[in-house]
């Protein structure tokens, strides 16, 4: 049955829109003085500079709400350490809407080895330290100090990614749903237009947070689980294996049923396609316990994969989980826009450019994107390691491409920096504009993690021509010198379509085109979903056929993930091989990183490959966690910098790989150390051990700290 949803534009509108659009949503009570406004309707709190502009989420949402008639004011980036900035615009009406920003706020803060970053992409000037950890938690706590009775709606990939309990990699334990942790009223997760829309007019009708049940894209509480619902627990639909049973704290030896345990061993086929069940429209799915999962990590990677089961919006049935005396209930992902839906959300007049409270501010994420065009939402690639398609879902959504040249023609037309250069007409990824199942039914009964591994769905239209049709319409712009395409290509895809490569190729690289093949390895690659070189060498192919045939000399950049679960010490070493074969030299490599929610951050936490059945008779995987060996996994990607060398040097020798060291062309490190080249500590030479590296200057303190008290 085909899932509808109600025109996101075809509200009665609420009596404030009589007061008009504004130039910018205003950030201040002047500003709502100067538009005639004596009150906000509602008050959105973002860890990001507020930037009018459709690439940032606070600027959508904030737009969307306006041409719904609603009254919108923007408190950016507040001094949380009080009440005090989230009284600046006075109570709301009706709601205040909590987002960390564009990304998460730990993700924004800490790097993959968990140091402090010194500068933050959305703040002016690049300042680092303007928002807090856990932002989304702090920014509600003080909206209620603030104003104890108004509802507080969560969002953001923050709190999309924190909906149920979740392992969280800077405190290395698994955490509630950030519902809770924040103690808000309501979390919407995905792209929320759908879903705060729908809150904003029934909160204005005179329902109340607790009236507000049932909405697609929402997380709420629940005291019980309606009477004409059909409770299933999750464990008939992936068994997690064997369990062990909870222990009797008041008894010497665990108690131990055989029986019982050998019983749950039975084979499970991975996320059943179809499921048959006539009531299926009102059946919950009932997820391990909050406490369950947080001391039983082979329970937590069942509750991802029953998760992850339920991510389509054609078939998804909701989740319920309970955290101590209270439950949340999970609804199933919002519907996606239409095509018509989206042009009219990316339509919306916006400024394009950062609040004028910021004067000549740089903001680097604005000065990144002001001349992109997003022309699609959604990603069905399904990396594991990904959020993209965790918070915004598999199906794509296109707007027309009228819409998008009506886009390009305003940043023409009013951006006062253009120079004539578009720097990305993309999205998450840059060729699936406009690709989809070829049949909505089967799409709508799909339950596969990914449309394009472990090979392309057959099901998947491929044909590129839409987006051939789209760049060369944008090309042909009066006024347009260049358009590029900087977003991350699927070349898995675009090797299905070699009209596409040689368009791309021969308009739209700029000398360097960014892909992400992540490694070169199978292990590791076989736990990414991502596929395998051959791959990479049939678009690397056309990519240089096409160049020379364009008169063009043209350079793929590849990216590789360091330390994801899956890589052994032996696999970053034949990708180092590898770069150095292919004479690539990194300057800048990514660790892994395990963000809220993944599949990958389940195979991380639990140690198995929860892609397949999960038990603890199954095989452990390679997880590299340690802080040296993550260090020695990003140094293989830097395999050319001195300063890695005496890693590597010792690496290498205990992998009884001394034979890559020397000097001659075929050794991957030499065996001399070039003078002023400081290597990276290794445990034994190390003076201060702690948990983590600490900085030269906190050395520096310790040390005269010993010397004044020998002294």
């Amino acid at each position: 049955m085909t899932q509808t949803a109600p025109n996101l534009f075809g509200y009665k509108k609420f009596w404030a829109q009589r007061f008009g659009s504004a130039h910018e949503l205003p950030m201040s009570m002047d500003e709502m003085e100067q538009l005639g406004w004596d009150s906000c309707d509602i008050i959105l709190v973002t860890g990001d500079a507020y930037v009018d502009h459709p690439s940032f989420g606070m600027a959508v949402i904030g737009r969307t709400l306006e041409a719904q008639g609603f009254r919108v004011g923007i408190i950016s980036q507040p001094d949380w350490t009080s009440a005090e900035d989230f009284r600046t615009l006075g109570r709301p009406n009706l709601f205040f809407g909590v987002t960390g920003g564009n990304m998460d706020s730990m993700v924004n803060r800490y790097t993959s080895d968990k140091k402090i970053r010194s500068n933050d992409a959305y703040t002016p000037n690049g300042e680092g330290g303007k928002r807090p950890d856990r932002a989304v938690n702090v920014y509600s706590h003080r909206c209620r100090e603030a104003y104890k009775n108004i509802p507080i709606i969560i969002g953001g990939i923050e709190a999309s990614l924190r909906r149920i309990a979740h392992y969280d990699y800077w405190s290395d334990k698994v955490r509630k749903s950030v519902l809770l942790d924040s103690k808000a009223d309501i979390l919407v997760y995905g792209n929320a237009e759908r879903q705060i829309v729908e809150i904003a007019h029934r909160l204005a009708n005179g329902e109340t947070t607790t009236d507000l049940k049932g909405i697609r894209g929402t997380v709420h509480f629940v005291k019980q689980i309606p009477g004409d619902w059909t409770e299933k627990d999750s464990s008939s639909i992936d068994k997690p294996g064997i369990i062990n049973p909870p222990v009797n704290p008041y008894q010497e030896e665990p108690a131990c049923d055989k029986k019982s345990t050998e019983s749950n061993t039975e084979k499970v086929i991975h996320f059943n396609r179809h499921i048959p069940n006539k009531h299926r429209s009102q059946t919950v799915i009932r997820l391990p316990d909050y406490e369950s999962v947080k001391q039983d990590p082979i329970l937590y990677a069942h509750a991802s994969r029953v998760m992850h089961g339920e991510t389509n919006p054609g078939n998804a049935r909701p989740l319920i989980q309970r955290h101590g005396s209270r439950q949340i209930w999970i609804n199933p992902p919002p519907i996606p826009l239409t095509t018509k839906e989206m042009d009219g959300v990316f339509d919306r007049p916006y400024s394009r450019l950062p609040h004028t409270q910021y004067g000549e501010a740089n903001i680097p994420a604005f000065e990144m994107i002001q001349h992109s065009v997003n022309i699609m939402r959604g990603c069905f690639g399904g990396c594991t390691f990904c959020s993209i398609t965790e918070h915004e879902g598999r199906i794509i959504q296109s707007r027309s491409e009228d819409s998008v040249i009506k886009e390009i023609e305003a940043i023409r037309d009013t951006s006062p920096k253009f120079t004539g250069h578009i720097s990305d007409l993309g999205g998450p990824t840059a060729n699936m504009y406009r690709l989809a199942c070829k049949d909505k039914k089967i799409e709508e009964s799909c339950r596969r993690l990914s449309c394009v591994y472990p090979g392309i769905c057959h099901n998947l239209d491929t044909n590129h021509s839409s987006l051939i049709k789209l760049y060369r319409r944008a090309r042909a712009l009066p006024g347009i010198k260049k358009i590029f395409i900087a977003s991350g290509l699927r070349y898995d895809l675009a090797v299905e379509s070699p009209e596409y490569v040689k368009e791309l190729v021969t308009h739209h690289v700029g000398g360097y085109l960014k892909i992400a093949p992540e490694h070169t390895e199978n292990g590791p690659l076989s736990k990414m979903m991502k596929p395998g070189m051959g791959t990479y060498d049939r678009f690397k192919q056309m990519f240089d056929k096409f160049s020379k045939e364009a008169g063009k000399e043209q350079y793929l950049i590849p990216y590789f993930i360091a330390a994801h679960p899956g890589t052994k010490d032996t696999d970053m070493l034949n990708l180092a091989l590898w770069l150095k074969s292919n004479g690539f030299r990194a300057d800048q490599v990514q660790a892994y990183l395990p963000s809220p929610m993944s599949i990958s951050t389940a195979m991380y936490h639990s140690g198995k490959d929860t892609l397949q059945k999960v038990n603890r008779k199954a095989d452990d995987i390679s997880i590299p966690k340690s802080i040296k060996q993550r260090r020695i996994h990003k140094a293989f990607l830097r395999y050319h910098d001195p300063k890695n060398w005496p890693l590597l040097r010792e690496a290498l020798k205990k992998m009884g790989r001394a034979d890559l060291i020397g000097n001659g062309k075929n050794h991957l490190i030499p065996s001399f150390q070039p003078k002023g080249t400081a290597s990276i500590k290794t445990d034994k030479t190390r003076k201060f051990k702690t948990k983590y590296t600490m900085s030269i200057k906190s050395n520096k303190i310790k040390h005269n700290q010993k010397k004044k008290n020998r002294k």
